[in-house]
């Protein structure tokens, strides 16, 4: 498994979560394939309006996306390759990060580590439009979050 971490804007990120260690726990937790791939990203409020509004249609910004390279299957059973299976794309804005720990009374680390466990499990196909989706995704990020922690996970 491979993580690609682009730093355009705060690189003190690194300072409050360690991205690479928790991603790949993630995606083993999800029990991704060894030959996975997944890039994240750290950009500026700017950048992610552009994206939101470009992508998602939403004039604002928001707190990360996710673009998915690979057809996706949620039921975890990848089989085994020797191709290169292109997770997708995972882009944070560690302002509105911040700005967010003020409306849920979290931690920089918290909120960073719920983003990039959040825009993991967009990639391999989870979804929270529908409350029954919410409520799964919603607690395998705790399950997940939890056990990289060695802490119970509350947001």
């Amino acid at each position: 498994m491979e993580v690609h971490i682009a730093c355009n804007h705060r690189g003190d990120v690194f300072d409050f979560v360690d991205v690479e260690a928790l991603a790949l726990f993630a995606m083993k937790q999800e029990h991704l394939p060894e030959n996975t791939e997944v890039s994240i990203s750290f950009v500026d409020n700017d950048t992610i309006h552009d994206l939101n509004k470009r992508y998602r249609g939403i004039d604002r910004p928001t707190d990360v996306l996710s673009f998915e390279c690979d057809a996706q299957d949620t039921t975890g059973d990848f089989g085994p390759t020797d191709e290169l299976f292109e997770l997708g794309d995972v882009i944070i804005a560690p302002d509105v990060c911040f700005e967010q720990t003020k409306e849920y009374g979290t931690t920089f680390t918290d909120e960073l580590s719920l983003l990039i466990v959040h825009g993991l499990l967009h990639l391999c196909g989870y979804d929270h439009m529908k409350e029954d989706e919410a409520l799964v995704m919603e607690q395998r990020e705790r399950d997940i979050l939890s056990a990289f922690y060695k802490r119970p996970f509350i947001r």
